[in-house]
């Protein structure tokens, strides 16, 4: 009979497409047999529907009421009339959790009838006529967008007419103050409120469907990548009052700590307060551990159910719940959002526990995670120098330091200017997510661990800080007052997320760490990934740190990184500028002992993990300086006259470089450079090898082959000149040469040169350059608006181009391979740690991926999910990939 609407009792959490998060949770809840207040939810096919024809068709008006009939009967209480009048919440519900970005309702139901008869059932009028009160302050500001504001000045001024609060407010009291709220609706709605709770309740459920599309939802949608086209579903529940009396309260709690994943109840509950009192931050909660005391029994029932979710969901849970005269109700439980560090904790630690498989937790870690767990912290030996000046709770680990902004709007435009910025307010609302998007930390004066900031914060990964209440904020006036102190609007401020300290000024920074569990969770992703990851680095600080992130060994080492160094770039200058060959053999003979010592450090720190050694690669001229003066200091330094060497200089500059002499064209023209550092390579293994005892193979790489006989030239020049250090030492190791595949020709011609190559390795950046006929130096003049003009729909050079790029890498992967089945295959540009470049990589007949030491632990996750994402759809099982966004 019912299509659009569903009985708790009749879903469960498999139909969030159509019942929403909430309502599915809901529904499983209630299918559990945990105390949950009765309701039904209105599906977000009535939702679609809605935002399509842009009013509530017959059938869906008819359901709901039928809905609520039925919610009569169960509850025993009448809708709108009655000793006992039934009241009910409506909230939002999506598919994907959206904290605060949608509306809410709660007490509707109320009139001026009715809050009688709540009255005199409770004999509490303060409940009765401030629940009311509440009812047309949501509603007004929901529906009507009637700034809040403007209700609590109506309140202020009864409490100053009579010199006393609401909580000794007589009957009379409480009629004025609803009737001055009354007033506040009709002049700024242009209507009485509705005393029809049918009207109440339809008017409702058309706010929250017009919520979807509201400013704050779409920019948390289009952040957390949440499809536009899904509607939101509506819960309507019984009501249950945390602020009923004083053994009544709300609480939010995990199942365990978000921010670091420890288990046991996490969370906080408020006294005598609604729902809206916790998540708007508006009052600080006590931590729930205080219910262990106060309200044993409650805390006990608690506990039970958190693990019972917990292991029925297998995952940590987010419950809110509410306590109304020591009776407790479940009003939502949901998969918690969590920092990186703890997601990673939570994750390993189910796995350990039994409850998930290690498919299933290499699947609940998102790469950015990853990428959020090495945030910089504070450099501890500056942190010393640095007193806090206000400390609160931490909300979202990390360090940032910025200038302190106290609008949202502020931040946005400071943040455009180029400013690093912190937002500073008493608390945040969904109002403020353009400025906390753009900011670098979050503070807030109040506010717990579950309010609007710190949800939102973690959620984005932003450093936060909240209920800091040695900070009193006037956001009208841009400043913050702290003991000894004032903050104003523009005062940079350093933000520890990870303890919960604000201190003055900057505060250098350092990398985050790779953690154990992390460790071991990347241990399991190798077995399962079939591509293996390794790092660029060329330096041996690089090369550790890859090493120490996971690297299977170095896919790049990039030798012209090795010549900057003052003593080896003024020889390497000599060795251009060279007149005859006693000149050339001299500065050669100094610059393989350098790079001979270079090598050695590598190879010692690899030991037997496989090294990939790129010969020089870039324009000779890139050694020279272009201005008069740097010039005119070279002539001095190598006694030369300025005037030839400035021609020199002049000469061997090039229209367009990047085209011009470099890579494989230096070989043909300066053989002695790529002898010489073949030569280097091999002592160096060979000296390496017999002092460490180990086995070790050097990959010697040639840059930009675009025809054949280059890669026979260069391979022999690489052949001749290896097999003289065996024959002058009388020592042998094996090794190997391949070429770097970066030119659309070579991919072309890849079965030929794989004849004589032992490996290729894809460089894409100027693969792409080249295939896109885009300069990657200036590039980004253009792309930005290629960009927002959707002519592209990734920057080339950040994401691989699959269409042209991917298809010539697949075209010399596949060829290579069949003319030589032994051949090795890599890439090892950037792309290599892009999760979208290695979803298509791992198509491709490629070995391995290699990046920088930072994003190895990033790539080896992203391999392992890229593999069982792909061998699940092969097979026709859905692949779960985590559904909490850190």
């Amino acid at each position: 009979m019912f299509n659009l609407t569903y009985a708790f009792a009749e879903g469960n959490k498999d139909l969030r497409d159509i019942l929403g998060g909430k309502g599915a949770n809901l529904s499983e809840m209630t299918n559990l047999g945990l105390p949950v207040p009765q309701g039904f939810v209105v599906s977000t096919v009535a939702c679609r529907a809605y935002l399509k024809a842009h009013e509530l068709t017959d059938d869906l008006v008819t359901e709901i009421r039928s809905r609520v009939s039925d919610l009569e009967t169960v509850t025993g209480k009448t809708f709108g009339h009655g000793a006992d009048p039934l009241l009910v919440s409506v909230r939002s519900g999506a598919k994907f959790s959206m904290p605060g970005m949608m509306d809410t309702i709660l007490n509707l139901g109320l009139n001026d009838v009715t809050v009688q008869r709540v009255a005199q059932r409770t004999e509490n009028l303060a409940f009765a006529y401030g629940s009311y009160r509440r009812l047309i302050q949501m509603f007004g500001n929901v529906v009507f967008e009637i700034d809040i504001k403007d209700f609590n000045e109506a309140s202020h001024k009864v409490e100053n007419v009579r010199g006393y609060g609401s909580a000794n407010f007589t009957r009379q009291d409480w009629l004025l103050v609803i009737e001055q709220y009354k007033q506040v609706f009709q002049a700024q709605a242009g209507q009485e409120f509705p005393q029809d709770v049918y009207d109440q309740l339809f008017i409702a459920v058309e706010a929250v469907f017009k919520s979807w599309d509201n400013d704050r939802a779409k920019v948390y949608r289009q952040l957390h990548n949440i499809p536009d086209d899904l509607g939101t579903a509506v819960n309507i529940q019984q009501m249950v009052f945390g602020n009923y009396s004083k053994d009544s309260g709300t609480g939010v709690m995990f199942t365990r700590n978000p921010a670091t994943g420890a288990p046991g109840l996490f969370g906080e509950y408020l006294s005598q307060a609604q729902g809206e009192d916790i998540v708007s931050g508006a009052r600080t909660p006590d931590p729930i551990a205080n219910l262990e005391a106060s309200k044993p029994q409650v805390y006990q029932q608690l506990k039970t159910i958190a693990e019972k979710l917990e292991k029925h969901y297998q995952d940590m849970q987010d419950v809110e719940f509410t306590v109304e005269d020591n009776h407790l109700y479940m009003l939502q439980t949901r998969n918690g959002k969590r920092t990186p560090n703890a997601a990673v904790n939570i994750a390993y630690d189910l796995y350990e526990e039994k409850l998930i498989s290690a498919q299933e937790m290499i699947s609940r870690i998102e790469p950015g995670m990853i990428e959020q767990l090495l945030h910089p912290s504070f450099l501890a030996s500056d942190l010393a120098k640095h007193d806090s000046i206000a400390s609160g709770l931490p909300a979202s680990p990390g360090a940032a330091t910025g200038e302190v902004i106290f609008t949202a709007q502020g931040a946005k435009v400071a943040a455009e200017k180029g400013h690093h910025v912190v937002l500073l307010r008493n608390e945040t609302s969904p109002e403020d997510i353009v400025g906390m998007t753009v900011s670098e930390a979050v503070v807030t004066s109040r506010g717990g661990m579950t309010s609007h900031a710190a949800v939102v914060a973690r959620g984005m990964g932003t450093c936060c800080v909240v209920g800091c209440q040695d900070l009193q904020v006037d956001e009208a006036g841009a400043v913050a007052h702290y003991a000894g102190g004032v903050l104003k609007e523009g005062d940079i401020i350093s933000v520890d997320g990870t303890n919960g300290k604000i201190y003055l000024g900057t505060i250098k920074t350092t990398a985050g760490s790779v953690s154990d569990k992390l460790n071991k969770i990347l241990a399991v992703c190798d077995k399962y990934a079939r591509l293996q990851v390794f790092g660029n680095g060329e330096t041996v600080k690089d090369i550790r740190e890859a090493i120490v992130k996971g690297a299977r060994g170095i896919g790049l080492a990039r030798t012209e990184h090795m010549f900057f160094q003052p003593d080896r770039l003024k020889a390497m200058r000599q060795l251009i500028l060279a007149e005859n060959d006693a000149d050339i053999t001299s500065t050669l003979a100094y610059i393989k002992g350098e790079q001979k010592g270079d090598f050695v450090a590598m190879f010692e720190t690899l030991l037997d993990k496989p090294c990939t050694i790129r010969l020089l690669d870039p324009p000779l001229h890139e050694f020279l300086p272009t201005k008069e003066a740097d010039l005119q200091q070279l002539a001095q330094s190598i006694h030369k006259d300025y005037n030839w060497v400035a021609a020199k200089a002049a000469a061997l500059r090039e229209v367009n470089p990047m085209l011009g002499l470099r890579g494989v064209r230096l070989a043909v023209t300066l053989p002695q450079i790529y002898q010489m550092q073949v030569e280097a390579i091999i002592e160096a293994a060979i000296l390496v090898s017999e002092a460490h005892q180990v086995n070790i193979i050097p990959e010697i790489m040639i840059p930009l082959i675009g025809v054949t006989p280059e890669l026979e030239m260069a391979k022999k020049l690489c052949v001749d000149a290896a097999e003289g250090i065996f024959e002058k030492t009388g020592k042998r190791l094996d090794y190997k040469v391949g070429t770097m595949i970066e030119m659309p020709r070579a991919c072309l011609i890849a079965d030929e040169l794989a004849q004589d190559a032992d490996f290729f390795s894809f460089g894409t950046n100027d693969l792409t350059q080249l295939t896109f006929g885009y300069s990657r130096d200036d590039a980004h003049k253009f792309l930005p608006t290629y960009l927002e003009d959707h002519l592209l729909p990734n920057d080339p050079f950040q994401v691989l181009d699959t269409k042209g790029v991917g298809a010539l890498m697949n075209m010399a992967a596949t060829k290579g391979k069949a003319a030589n089945p032994k051949l090795k295959v890599g890439v090892c540009g950037e792309v290599g740690g892009n999760a979208e470049s290695i979803e298509f990589i791992n198509t491709l007949p490629v070995d391995y991926v290699s990046c920088s030491p930072f994003r190895v632990p990033q790539a080896r996750l992203i391999c392992a999910q890229t593999q069982l994402r792909q061998e699940a759809e092969k097979n026709g099982v859905e692949y779960k990939a985590s559904s909490v966004t850190a």
